[in-house]
């Protein structure tokens, strides 16, 4: 799987190269195989897309939510294990 540097623009590219990618599939006689890298490749596009949207939907509701009401902003890190508001708040000894 390829994976999609992060630039500023690389979500709106995205979008575009999936908006073809449908149009193609629905507008066109493709041969089989044509048609199946075709429908691969928008299904990795609409994951990433995805995947994107949802972090920048996390990233909002770090700079909206704060215990007194008062925006926070915070570096949002997608990963397997992310942390509760009440995980970030213990003290870890070292």
């Amino acid at each position: 799987m390829r994976v999609m540097p992060r630039r500023p623009n690389e979500f709106e590219k995205a979008f575009q190269q999936l908006e073809t990618v449908v149009k193609r599939l629905e507008g066109e006689e493709l041969p089989l195989d044509e048609s199946l890298q075709l429908f691969e490749e928008g299904i990795r596009l609409s994951r990433f897309c995805h995947q994107r949207l949802e972090e920048v939907e996390k990233k909002i509701e770090l700079i909206l939510a704060d215990a007194k009401g008062q925006p926070r902003i915070e570096p949002f890190e997608a990963g397997p294990a992310e942390a509760t508001e009440e995980e970030e708040d213990e003290v870890v000894p070292e």
